[in-house]
């Protein structure tokens, strides 16, 4: 671990190999799991208000879950997350012509209908931070379920910090970005 101004960061994010292989995994962690992505106050607020935007690009069952539960949930230990079908997809989950998941949010986006990709947690997978009082942790969330990505990674020979470059830099800004990759650069000289 290292610290970063005020975030403590997993040494795995430099060290270990990631990119994602749809083709392989399917978009399993938007359907796997027990919670909903993590959302910040901010983000539930803007789900929100580009909701109705959105709601075109998803399925009738996520459209279901959303207008019962809302476009978010609080649970009960006091976090904010998407809602989810059936206790497993997340309900913004839409599928290609592949049966691959992929991210309502994000088609929208990218169909110029909103100005907001997705939620950071799912844009800095699979990272996952933590905030606490003092810091945010930044972790490397090592899921099975992801081992064709690191397989790719390591054969593409790219580290987790670079694969998510965007969106760290949207979580963290670019001044963070910059001297994670200069920790990024002494680690990899002194091996």
């Amino acid at each position: 671990m290292f610290q970063l101004g005020k975030t403590i960061v997993s040494e795995d994010i430099i060290e270990k190999d990631f990119v994602c292989n749809l083709s392989a995994c399917k978009g399993a962690c938007c359907i796997d799991g027990d919670a909903g992505a993590p959302l910040t106050e901010d983000e539930a607020k803007t789900l929100e208000e580009i909701y109705p935007k959105v709601k075109p690009f998803l399925r009738k069952e996520g459209i279901e879950v959303i207008e019962k539960q809302g476009t978010s949930i609080t649970t009960v230990f006091g976090e904010i997350e998407t809602p989810l079908i059936g206790g497993a997809d997340c309900a913004y989950v839409i599928f290609d012509e592949k049966k691959t998941a992929l991210c309502g949010i994000e088609e929208a986006y990218n169909q110029g209908e909103v100005d907001w990709k997705k939620p950071v947690s799912c844009h800095l997978y699979p990272i996952r931070v933590k905030d606490y009082s003092e810091f945010s942790a930044v972790n490397y969330d090592n899921w099975e379920i992801c081992d064709d990505a690191c397989a790719l990674g390591k054969e593409l020979q790219v580290p987790i910090y670079k694969f998510v470059k965007e969106a760290l830099i949207r979580k963290f800004g670019e001044d963070w970005y910059a001297e994670l990759e200069q920790v990024a650069n002494k680690m990899q000289t002194k091996t």
